[in-house]
């Protein structure tokens, strides 16, 4: 009986790539349900829609209210509360 030692390396290489594929596979896997849930119980908590557009209106609120928190630091009182206002107004859209 002859040994093939090519056939038994590329059986070997092929089963290493496959357990990497499969482990990368189930992390991502993983982590796509991971922030899957997270939007969707954020969204519950809020009252709000998980359409990508309904969780980039609230990033962008708080951002608004995140610079008007900043304008009150600097003590600029006229632009903090336009920002506040913006903010508020846009978040109001979103969370029910």
């Amino acid at each position: 009986m002859q040994v093939d030692f090519f056939g038994w390396l590329g059986h070997t290489l092929g089963l290493i790539i496959h357990y990497i594929v499969e482990f990368f596979s189930g992390l991502f896997n993983m982590l796509s349900n991971a922030g899957g849930d997270f939007v969707g119980g954020m969204s519950r908590a809020l009252g709000m829609d998980t359409s990508i557009i309904s969780i980039i209106t609230l990033i962008v609120g708080l951002l608004f209210l995140y610079s008007a928190v900043r304008a009150f630091m600097r003590a600029s009182i006229i632009i903090g509360v336009i920002w506040l206002m913006l903010g508020l107004w846009l978040l109001s859209w979103v969370v029910h």
